[in-house]
């Protein structure tokens, strides 16, 4: 059984060789993240060329996506490099304090704007919601506050706070540096952290365009304010990632398996690609396996109908990075196989469709869960016409045909949408129904006498020309 649900690897000290890189792959990883919140630009070449060669040996078409570091705002150093909070007493933050010269009484904090964020009963979590600190009074720029759940905290730990609302701009000056380099690489995502609004994925956009970047943008919902503005950010981006992490720690726990529902369902509805992530198998991080919690996390979300699922230290530095992995594919299959996650959909019946593409999507997608069709065959530029197919519930395999390694890796997220590199024989118009079908024979990918829909424009090489679909009856080689 083909696994529909696309799974995301990030890249780290674990997964830097070739050998391992090609473990993955084999595995099961379909999308390759770059973390550019650690190592250097020199890091990340030596890691996508690295990542090409091993998916050339490999046979495969792997994307990649460069997922931007943002405004997480953090505390700076201690002296002694951490402290021990104690419940009950005092603690300060403040950026005019050294950056090093933290100590058990207060440290310095790297956003010059919190202490005008924030009023006095506001709460602050530190260290992912670790550390409690509630707001007593602000004097210039220092911030006075309360421990109220202590514990060791040590150098460069994160600031949330509850409720959201700090004002800390998206892209950063760092950002924009790391823009122009997935520019350089050709990277096929772009992920935008702490997002607010559409306009910060826009800005995103734009400055990736300008640097020559033709890959797709991903919004990251880790704050309050992307929540509040879900539709907004959706519209904006091409993808939406339900980032847990940070978002868990300014919304509650208590909401948030409600919030990536919600999420999840939203994105889909505007037809776009959303990806489920952090902490998903973190205990594989030290174990061979995950735990009962972890695999139930895993399939919630691919039956709630996410496109991808996300490993972020389990591969980057964990100890068992393809088992992951391999896990996690294990998974998606054993999820999928339920009607919640296959089963046929009513879906946008009523609705009216501007476009040619996707009014032929929708009626390829009606026809083939309505009869024996075994595979679905889109000769396709960009890869728009197999979103719009992907949106529909189906365990009917999607093929992207396609003479494109950019739309092979930009499908590869796309949950059901398989890349098959195929170029069309302009000299031979006759055979290429008959190339189609040898194809996928040669690939076993169906069988003879098996149907199949194909779907083509009239324009061969022009993006969004598909205006045809037809059912065949797969026949052997000639």
């Amino acid at each position: 059984m083909l696994r529909r649900t696309k799974i995301v690897a990030t890249l780290g000290p674990a997964s830097a060789d070739k050998d391992t890189m090609c473990s993955m792959i084999n595995a099961g990883m379909d999308v390759a993240r770059l973390n550019f919140s650690h190592g250097g630009a020199d890091d990340h070449r030596r890691q996508v060329r690295t990542l090409r060669a091993a998916a050339k040996s490999c046979g495969r078409e792997i994307g990649i996506m460069g997922d931007l570091q943002g405004p997480k705002i953090r505390i700076r150093r201690f002296r002694n490099h951490s402290v021990e909070l104690t419940d009950g007493d005092a603690f300060f933050l403040d950026n005019a304090l050294g950056p090093t010269d933290g100590d058990q009484n207060g440290v310095s904090v790297a956003l010059d704007s919190l202490h005008e964020d924030i009023t006095a009963g506001d709460v602050l979590l530190l260290n992912d919601g670790l550390i409690t600190l509630e707001v007593d009074r602000i004097d210039g720029t220092r911030i006075h506050t309360k421990i109220v759940h202590g514990g060791i905290l040590s150098d460069n730990k994160g600031i949330n706070l509850k409720g959201g609302g700090l004002s800390a701009a998206a892209v950063t000056d760092v950002d924009k540096k790391n823009i122009e380099l997935a520019a350089e690489l050709g990277l096929d995502f772009l992920a935008v952290s702490f997002v607010r609004n559409g306009d910060d994925v826009l800005e995103a956009r734009e400055l990736f365009h300008e640097a020559g970047g033709h890959g797709v943008i991903v919004a990251k919902v880790e704050r309050v304010e992307a929540v509040e503005n879900i539709n907004a950010v959706i519209e904006a981006a091409d993808v939406v990632m339900v980032a847990r992490g940070d978002l868990g720690v300014e919304m509650g726990y208590a909401e948030l398996t409600g919030i990536q529902k919600k999420i999840i369902r939203n994105t889909r509805k505007q037809h776009k690609i959303v990806i489920t992530a952090t902490q998903m198998m973190e205990s594989m991080i030290q174990n061979p396996v995950p735990t009962r919690a972890e695999v139930s996390d895993v399939s919630n979300a691919v039956m709630d109908g996410t496109d991808a699922v996300m490993l972020s230290g389990e591969t980057a530095v964990g100890a068992y990075p393809v088992e992951a992995i391999r896990t996690m594919g294990e998974i998606c299959i054993g999820a999928e196989k339920f009607p919640l996650a296959v089963g046929r959909t009513s879906h946008r019946l009523d609705d009216h469709f501007e476009l040619v593409d996707e009014a032929i999507a929708m009626a390829v997608m009606y026809t083939a869960n309505h009869m024996s069709v075994k595979a679905i065959i889109a000769l396709t530029e960009t890869g728009s016409t197999t979103r719009w197919m992907s949106r529909i519930r189906s365990d009917i395999p999607i093929y992207a045909f396609t003479p494109h390694v950019e739309t092979s890796r930009r499908v590869a997220m796309y949950r059901g949408v398989y890349p098959v590199s195929f170029v069309i024989d302009p000299g031979k118009p006759r055979r290429l129904y008959q190339d189609i079908f040898d194809t996928l024979l040669a690939n076993n990918l169906v069988e003879i006498d098996e149907l199949a829909i194909v779907t083509k424009g009239d324009l061969d090489g022009v993006s969004g020309s598909t205006n045809e679909m037809k059912i065949v009856k797969i026949i052997s080689p000639s």
